[in-house]
């Protein structure tokens, strides 16, 4: 099964499908992601699991429409099937009762981090999250993280919410009050885990990124998703998603995530022009 049960626009262009996957949900951990494709001839597009229900038989995944393909699946209503849909890919987190650690969710990341933050909490740990927009619209899942935390910090880029600033700024904060801080998470735009890996290495705490890379198999055969880490080849999604943050290639990683922008922008602007051309045509 691969119908949609559940579709909302939790944020301005940041959409939530549930999705029925039993066989997916039973084995779903957090940390995982899943890859689907839209249509027989689309693109395979790898989404981190935000979230799973294994006696309903549904995983969640949410996303910010950026691309063709996201705005195809921004289209898909509730009862609507997916072409194909693959997973739990990926090593799951790993949970263990640390003591105190802070986990760092920026943008569409919120929803990536919260299956993380939940289980550490429920595994014994003090959890203090930290989220944060560019702008209050932007905020998502702010009750589902004030739930599976101990105490949760608020920011916006432009201070339309919570507090003024950067979570990489609130994190310093928290590093600086919180002297015994096992491990943090981060997850969001690989800019700002870059940032907050600067931030945390001074204070030699584990930083644990999860790296969006561009996949295509999803198994580790086509070399697409490869980065450097601790001067060492490795494959996204079969030696991660998740890395020591402060031994990641950030340059290589950047820039290998650049290398179709042009490429993207041109296919998004194509489809929205036939989008326009069938809804002319009526």
């Amino acid at each position: 099964m691969r119908r949609i049960i559940a579709k909302r626009e939790i944020a301005t262009n940041i959409i939530s499908l549930d999705i029925a996957a039993p066989l997916i949900a039973e084995r779903a951990k957090p940390g995982q992601f899943i890859i689907l494709m839209t249509d027989e001839k689309g693109e395979r597009i790898p989404l981190t699991i935000a979230d799973y229900n294994r006696e309903n038989g549904w995983i969640r995944i949410v996303f910010q429409v950026v691309g063709k393909t996201t705005a195809q699946l921004s289209q898909m209503k509730e009862g609507d099937e997916l072409f194909s849909l693959v997973g739990p890919l990926g090593n799951p987190s790993e949970i263990n009762n640390h003591g105190t650690v802070v986990t760092v969710g920026g943008g569409t990341g919120i929803a990536c981090v919260y299956p993380i933050t939940r289980e550490l909490k429920e595994a014994g740990n003090r959890v203090i999250a930290i989220i944060g927009a560019k702008t209050k619209d932007l905020i998502i899942m702010e009750e589902e993280m004030r739930k599976s935390s101990t105490e949760l910090l608020v920011t916006t880029d432009d201070g339309s919410y919570g507090r003024k600033g950067f979570v990489t700024e609130a994190l310093d904060e928290v590093l600086r009050r919180e002297k015994d801080v096992k491990k943090v998470w981060v997850i969001g735009p690989a800019p700002m885990m870059k940032a907050a890996c600067d931030v945390t290495k001074p204070h030699r705490v584990e930083t644990i990124v999860s790296l969006n890379a561009v996949m295509v198999d999803g198994t580790g055969m086509c070399g697409s998703c490869r980065v450097t880490v601790g001067g060492e080849t490795k494959f996204v999604c079969v030696d991660g998603p998740e890395f020591n943050g402060h031994l990641v290639d950030w340059p290589e990683f950047m820039n290998r995530l650049a290398r179709y922008d042009r490429l993207e922008k041109i296919s998004l602007e194509l489809y929205r022009k036939q989008q326009k051309e069938v809804e002319k045509d009526g």
